[in-house]
């Protein structure tokens, strides 16, 4: 019995009375991925991606363990319910619209303590203070460096269009800004190198893209740690005691960690490792999280047709996007169709050993994004399940 067909008996056993459609983290496979992560962040502390893991019950289990410290959340909303919830150091990675939120900030001690929101703009901050509504808390701030990579005096741009802010000098004159500005503290960097951290480097059956792609993240992370350090300096002298610099994600953990100027690493795909993260030279993990739908019908010789499957994730479209389906080992999409909203075809040999009411296991193409499909998740140890959950869907959010 291969690895995969183990596991496969594995969650099936766990699962067996429990109807599909029906979502699993493997707290084994979990917790392996974790030990990954920490060692190769090489001794820096790594801040959970909230957006890649939406349940509160797997953070705490996550933050409980050494070398994870605090989180990187993706709206103010989510960042003042995690406050709420006990979590004491949230850093927003994305700028924010959200006066309502903001006025929540700013009028509550605890909160404006514990959430750091990002800023890459002094319009930014006009927008913050026009939402106050007489809080007077100090709003913590982070400034978001672009980490893409220019070439040809800047008419070719490697990376995602994220912060405006590229050079040390345009960095240093933004946190002057928020120096100066009454009711505001900087007291951190992030930037998040995704065509590095985000980009695989071994694509099966595609070895010149491949090497192309190692090139270009070659060149790209001795760029950005130049820069970054660069910044760093830049910064420091306008705030001596910033409290982090925040780099990285899964893809780049262990050359991000290598760099003198960054402080904390950021990564949360790879404790769930979905079908994205399979294409590294740099890591192996164990995909963890996964969904079962059932099978409904069986059309034809080499065809069985599940319930539901239409979950496609953000990014650029492409079948890259779509869950894969992942147990039993040999089934694939019916070209003309692919994952539908309410069925979905599956061909191959494999597929004539199946029965009405068996389970299919599929893996998501991105971590989190899967727990918008599912109210639960079911912890699996060995072939139990030791616990329920809810993901954010579960306990009545879905932030963004």
């Amino acid at each position: 019995m291969t690895l995969r067909a183990a596991d496969r008996a594995r969650y099936d056993r766990a699962t067996a009375q429990l109807d599909a459609p029906v979502a699993i983290v493997d707290l084994d496979a979990f917790d392996a991925n974790a030990d990954d992560l920490v060692r190769r962040a090489g001794g820096k502390p790594i801040r959970v991606a909230s957006k890649s893991v939406r349940c509160r019950a797997l953070l705490e289990r996550v933050l409980a363990r050494e070398g994870f410290a605090g989180i990187m959340s993706f709206t103010l909303a989510e960042s003042l319910w995690l406050a709420r919830s006990g979590f004491d150091d949230v850093l927003l990675a994305y700028p924010s619209a959200d006066r309502a939120g903001y006025a929540e900030l700013a009028a509550d001690p605890k909160l404006a303590a514990a959430v750091t929101v990002m800023v890459d703009d002094p319009a930014q901050l006009d927008l913050i203070d026009a939402a106050r509504a007489g809080g007077g808390e100090v709003v913590r701030v982070c400034l978001e460096l672009d980490t893409a990579l220019k070439l040809l005096g800047g008419r070719v741009r490697i990376g995602a269009r994220r912060s405006p802010l590229h050079s040390p000098a345009q960095v240093a004159e933004v946190a002057r800004a928020v120096a100066r500005r009454p009711g505001f503290q900087l007291v951190g960097i992030m930037a998040y190198e995704g065509h590095v951290a985000g980009v695989g480097d071994a694509v099966a059956g595609r070895p010149l893209r491949s090497r192309a792609v190692r090139l270009m993240q070659a060149a790209a992370r001795r760029e950005l740690a130049e820069r970054r350090a660069a910044v760093v300096r830049a910064v420091r002298e306008v705030v001596p005691d910033l409290e982090f610099v925040n780099g990285g994600g899964t893809g780049s953990v262990q050359h991000t960690a290598a760099e003198d100027a960054v402080t904390e690493i950021a990564a949360g795909s790879g404790l769930y490792v979905p079908r994205l993260f399979d294409n590294y030279t740099s890591f192996r993990g164990r995909p963890a999280a996964l969904f079962a739908l059932p099978v409904v019908r069986r059309p034809g010789v080499g065809v069985v047709t599940v319930l539901g499957g239409g979950y496609p994730a953000s990014g650029a479209p492409g079948a890259d996007r779509l869950p894969v389906p992942y147990l039993p080992e040999g089934l694939r999409y019916d070209p003309q169709e692919g994952a539908g909203e309410v069925q979905t075809p599956l061909l191959g040999p494999v597929a004539d050993d199946l029965l009405i009411g068996d389970k299919v296991w599929f893996r998501h193409a991105k971590a989190g994004e899967l727990c918008e499909r599912f109210d639960t998740l079911h912890l699996v140890e060995g072939d139990a399940v030791t616990a329920t959950v809810p993901t954010y869907r579960g306990e009545g959010h879905t932030f963004l």
